[in-house]
């Protein structure tokens, strides 16, 4: 047989597309041609599995003209992932081994020039995108994909996949010569999510602030409704404590958010079993662009605010923070997801992150200090401040002050609330939003937050001159309504009364941006 056919996918953001590996072999002047919109990595993997065929002690047929083409042909295609279905094809033209039992199994998996499998990146995209091609649960034939080990641990977290797990191009080429011999199915997906669940988080315990009960209290309503927040204060106050114990207070991530934020984390070859199901949190520099934070490149690779997917982004220094990088974050805080367009490519990442901003008031960073005068003037203050805009702050929740304490103070305060019994509350609160409206507080939007942040007289005229006083946007109303929700929430209040409304209002005051 001079022509066969090998199923693959390649990735285009979080998809994966399924790509058809075609060979054809034919007499004529010996070649090797690939086409199908390759990139250089992947044009390259004509010398690796020419060697690795030919290292693992199988014919590699040098004596004809052969001919790759990945299609879709207006697919891109990059990375070495499509250097196994090459070899399998080849090895199925050749007549080296069956190629109709090819047809039942995706293969992904880069060769080394002596034809050892090495991982791929994206293996948990590919996965979660060859489950949804039949109903959870299926019990008819399911979807088999066959990958090199360390990426077909990964890949068999999702569940009603059969994954096959292949060390040398040799361990898959027996399993597809003439004859019966199943190969070794690798029932990984229930034991893996079970041994990483066995394996409680470590994070950073909130006993460890002292004091600061008000910025513990707004971090707190923070992690119960979904909110973003901003702290600002003096350096020292304590505001990268309370951003890197923030998300030892969210509850346990669900199966479904699980598998996406490990898909993305995939994409980027950041993903680790031991991280299995745990919040993500992402803390970049400040000289990140904004390239890094949302994403981009060719081809397009996930940002920060998509690898802090269903977790936390903290951005420590905000306004140190280029100018561009900041406003590429509004559209995201809004939608939950990033579109990056190119001229020849559209992807798509999720993005639904918890922001946690910190910063200084004033380029000394002691302005309104009680511990130490601040050296800068009035206008040097305001235009540190407006380095960052009011569209931006306005899409920010929860705006906090965070104040220095004292030597004595900080000496001799007691430890401050565990955060296991911070989470209690959270979680209770969070259960109560759910059981409600079916999500959290801050995805509350349009006639939703009319009917669930109702408010009585004195609540709505409350807020109608808060709100009038400080020039607040339709939007500023709507989130602080559903700061009170959640307030309301953590009070174990089905009403939100009026002084769940006076504590959101006092939580959107500090800045109003340039």
């Amino acid at each position: 047989m001079s022509l066969s056919l090998v199923h693959s996918r390649a990735l285009l953001g979080l998809q994966a597309r399924p790509v058809m590996v075609e060979v054809h072999l034919a007499n004529g002047l010996p070649n090797f041609t690939l086409v199908g919109l390759a990139e250089t990595e992947v044009k390259e993997a004509r010398e690796r599995v020419r060697a690795a065929i030919q290292n693992s002690g199988l014919e590699f047929p040098v004596n004809k003209r052969i001919t790759v083409n990945l299609a879709p042909a207006d697919l891109p295609k990059d990375s070495g992932r499509f250097d196994l279905p090459i070899a399998l094809g080849i090895l199925a033209a050749s007549g080296q081994i069956d190629a109709a039992k090819l047809s039942g199994y995706e293969f992904a998996g880069e060769l080394s020039l002596g034809g050892e499998l090495r991982p791929v990146r994206g293996a948990l995209a590919m996965s979660l995108a060859i489950g949804q091609t039949l109903p959870a649960g299926h019990a008819g034939a399911r979807p088999q994909l066959v990958l090199p080990q360390g990426s077909a641990e990964e890949a068999a977290l999702v569940p009603d996949v059969h994954i096959y797990r292949a060390r040398h191009l040799l361990d898959v080429v027996r399993q597809f010569l003439p004859g019966d011999l199943p190969p070794e199915v690798l029932e990984g997906w229930q034991r893996l999510q079970a041994d990483a669940r066995q394996t409680a988080p470590s994070y950073p315990d909130m006993a460890d602030v002292k004091g600061q009960a008000a910025a513990r209290r707004a971090v707190e309503i923070a992690a119960a409704g979904g909110h973003s927040i901003l702290l600002m204060g003096s350096p020292g106050s304590g505001k990268s404590m309370l951003a890197h114990r923030f998300a030892g207070l969210l509850p346990d991530m669900t199966t479904d958010e699980a598998l996406e934020s490990a898909a993305v984390a995939s994409l980027a070859g950041r993903f680790t079993l031991e991280r299995w199901a745990q919040r993500p949190t992402c803390s970049p520099h400040h000289t990140a662009s904004a390239v890094a934070l949302v994403g981009g490149g060719s081809p397009p690779r996930p940002g920060e605010i998509s690898l802090a997917h269903w977790g936390v982004l903290f951005l420590d220094e905000l306004p140190e923070f280029p100018r561009a990088a900041l406003e590429a974050l509004r559209e995201p805080l809004e939608s939950g997801h990033i579109t990056i367009s190119r001229a020849a490519q559209r992807a798509e990442f999720p993005a639904r992150f918890q922001l946690i901003a910190a910063m200084n008031p004033c380029p000394c960073g002691y302005h309104g200090s009680r511990v130490r005068a601040c050296r800068c003037s009035a206008e040097q203050v305001a235009r540190y401040q407006g380095k960052l805009s009011g569209p931006l702050l306005d899409r920010i929740d929860l705006h906090v002050e965070v104040g220095a304490l004292a030597a004595e103070e900080l000496v001799n305060a007691p430890a401050g609330e565990t955060s296991a019994s911070i989470r209690q509350r959270v979680i209770s609160a969070r259960e109560r939003a759910v059981a409600r409206q079916g999500g959290s507080n801050q995805a509350l939007e349009g006639q939703a937050i009319d009917s669930q942040c109702a408010l009585g007289p004195d609540g709505a005229k409350f807020l109608n001159n808060a709100a009038a006083r400080l020039g607040w946007s339709g939007r500023s109303i709507h989130r602080c309504l559903k700061v009170a929700r959640t307030i309301a929430d953590l009070g174990g209040s089905d009403p939100v009364e009026m002084k769940h409304v006076a504590e959101a209002v006092q939580y959107r005051r500090v800045l109003k941006g340039a």
